[in-house]
């Protein structure tokens, strides 16, 4: 391991000021972990560059597979770490409340191996059909390719987004499209087959069999939930309510416990059963067992129904 010397450098300090900005207490662990990683290995980097990087002759034809692991998490400079590390915390935070930490730390081991994968096999073909053997000498490093199979990954589990590129206002789910385009004529030394292979990697995961084949060899490991289904912020309490009559009731899971609302109607009807148990409601039902999670109210009844059953209350009290 040699440690990096020479200038300061302005982009890891402008990392470091962006990350606390954020707070490290608002940053998920393995999200924070990828960063302090990545960090690390630029600060200390294991191997040089060009015997870090992947290629189809290193990684191919001499089988040094090694660089599936060392590749991602080395960096040009502190710009290309800077850009790489400021997409990845915005990702992180995002997908790992989404899916989870020990899923979310599944999925970037994965994609990290399965990005470099897909990369030479992208530069075989290229070495194959164009007959040109430049291909094979093209190495990638960084991080970026894991970078835009987490952008597909993104855009499936928050659709109806719009992303800007360029300035122009693109619907999510081409975004990562037209990003791939515009960074190879923006920074034509950027490497293009790197980012598709991510790219084709989150379209595994979202629209293929990787995420089945994870799940499949994930089905022995307790820690790893469902990524499909909302995480039950309750599961950390007991298995059975009690009740004032000493019966025990199994609660149901997440999507009965919140009626299937999403979080703006889950507020909505807090308010409103707030307001009927306070009285404001105009109506009570004080000898009507409420089930746990959110409540909702009977159908309202017609006039004359209404009329009797104040009637009722009068005559009883």
């Amino acid at each position: 391991m040699q440690r990096r010397q020479g200038r300061v450098n302005a982009g890891l300090l402008l990392l470091l000021y962006q990350i606390s900005q954020v707070g490290f207490q608002n940053i998920p662990s393995v999200t924070l972990a990828v960063l302090v990683l990545n960090v690390f290995f630029f600060l200390n980097p294991v191997r040089p560059l060009h015997e870090a990087c992947i290629s189809v002759r290193e990684a191919f034809y001499r089988q040094n597979w090694q660089r599936l692991l060392l590749s991602p998490v080395h960096h040009v400079d502190d710009w290309h770490l800077y850009y790489n590390m400021i997409s990845m915390l915005w990702k992180g935070i995002m997908l790992e409340r989404k899916l989870g930490s020990a899923w979310f730390a599944y999925i970037i081991a994965v994609f990290s191996v399965l990005t470099g994968i897909v990369y030479v096999l992208l530069e075989l073909m290229l070495v194959k059909i164009l007959n040109d053997p430049s291909y094979e000498m093209s190495c990638a490093v960084g991080f970026s390719g894991v970078l835009f199979a987490l952008k597909v990954l993104n855009n499936h589990y928050n659709p109806g987004r719009v992303s800007s590129v360029l300035g122009l206002q693109i619907s999510s789910k081409y975004a990562c499209w037209v990003e791939l385009v515009a960074i190879h004529f923006i920074s034509p030394g950027t490497s293009f087959a790197g980012h598709l292979a991510g790219i084709l990697v989150g379209l595994m995961y979202t629209m293929g069999p990787l995420k089945k084949i994870m799940k499949a060899c994930a089905g022995g490991f307790s820690s790893f939930t469902d990524p499909d289904r909302p995480r039950n912020y309750y599961s950390g309490y007991s298995e059975y309510y009690r009740y004032p009559d000493d019966q025990y009731r199994t609660p149901g899971n997440y999507y009965d416990y919140t009626g299937g609302l999403s979080e703006e109607e889950q507020l909505e009807r807090a308010v409103l059963n707030s307001l009927n148990e306070r009285g404001f409601g105009g109506e009570t039902y004080n000898n009507e067992r409420r089930p746990y999670g959110f409540w909702f109210p009977p159908e309202h009844h017609s006039e004359e129904e209404m009329r009797r059953q104040r009637l009722r209350r009068f005559w009883r009290q």
